[in-house]
């Protein structure tokens, strides 16, 4: 098939005139494609996404049962324009097909695929051109009313104790965790251990440290001794973004709400953030001397 009429997912061929482009409440341009789906890739773990749109960026949220929430910042700057006309826009889209059309001259470099993205207002499709090499697509997709996102009411003014490390640390600890374990129990202290991750599967016990001298730590401030469990399903999509990112930062507030804050760099060299906020799991006992 031409890439020109190329459908897919019941999306409908949208070509727009400039002038027609500028009459949206939302436009933005990005000269590649790839930087959108990339940091989008780090929440993709249920279908449905709610999408915020103010003058400082974009913001792209995705929860599970309403104890984990991903939340996807893409700066105004990261897009070549970036236009809103409304004080805010909220709209729920599916990301299954969201990404499908990012990627539908493909995914890899060194293709470079521009796109247009536009959208006006309640009730109305999110409209996306998509051009490379001078082969046009153009994609409408519903949107739907937004449910009302979780507040977890995470501040920084609560929290306790704060880790900053290189990315590729977490992922490795991440790697070596006991998958037969129901729950990751994260203890944070001003002494030994430190920064520990540990799993209670069927071989028994096993613990993965992280000391504060490690070259792998940027900045470590501990406070007091906090040691919570999370039930490892909830924090299994957060392993799609350490993957994707240089550094994460591990944060516990005073009730052992958990942030994990991750930059990531796209193919230009910019800088977004996702950040997965996750509730301590109280029916299950907390052993925090378990060192």
């Amino acid at each position: 098939m031409d890439k020109t009429n190329k459908l897919f997912f019941g999306t409908n061929m949208v070509l727009l005139t400039q002038n027609e482009e500028e009459r949206y409440a939302f436009n933005a341009n990005m000269n590649n494609a790839r930087n959108l789906s990339h940091i989008l890739k780090a929440i993709h773990f249920k279908d449905t996404a709610t999408v915020f749109v103010t003058e400082n960026g974009m913001k792209v949220t995705v929860e599970d049962a309403k104890c984990i929430q991903a939340n996807a910042f893409i700066q105004a700057q990261v897009f070549q324009d970036y236009i809103i006309r409304e004080d805010s826009i909220t709209f729920c889209i599916n990301l299954d097909i969201l990404q499908e059309c990012l990627s539908i001259f493909g995914s890899n470099p060194p293709s470079v695929t521009a796109m247009r993205m536009m959208y006006n207002g309640y009730g109305t499709p999110l409209v996306i051109t998509l051009e490379e090499d001078g082969a046009v697509t153009g994609c409408s997709i519903k949107t739907q009313e937004p449910d009302q996102t979780l507040d977890f009411e995470f501040s920084a003014a609560n929290v306790i104790n704060k880790v900053i490390m290189k990315a590729e640390c977490l992922k490795e600890a991440f790697n070596e965790l006991d998958v037969t374990s129901e729950v990751l129990q994260i203890t944070m202290s001003p002494d030994h251990p430190f920064f520990r991750l540990s799993t209670f599967g069927t071989l028994g016990q096993s613990h993965h440290d992280i000391p504060n001298t490690s070259d792998m730590v940027e900045f470590f401030e501990c406070n007091q001794t906090q040691s919570n469990r999370y039930r490892l399903s909830l924090l299994k999509p957060s392993v799609k973004a350490v993957n994707l990112a240089t550094k994460v930062c591990v944060r516990m507030d005073h009730r052992g709400f958990l942030s994990l804050q991750y930059m990531i760099k796209n193919e230009n060299g910019q800088i977004c953030f996702v950040e997965y906020y996750c509730c301590p799991d109280e029916e299950l006992e907390n052993n925090d001397n378990q060192f």
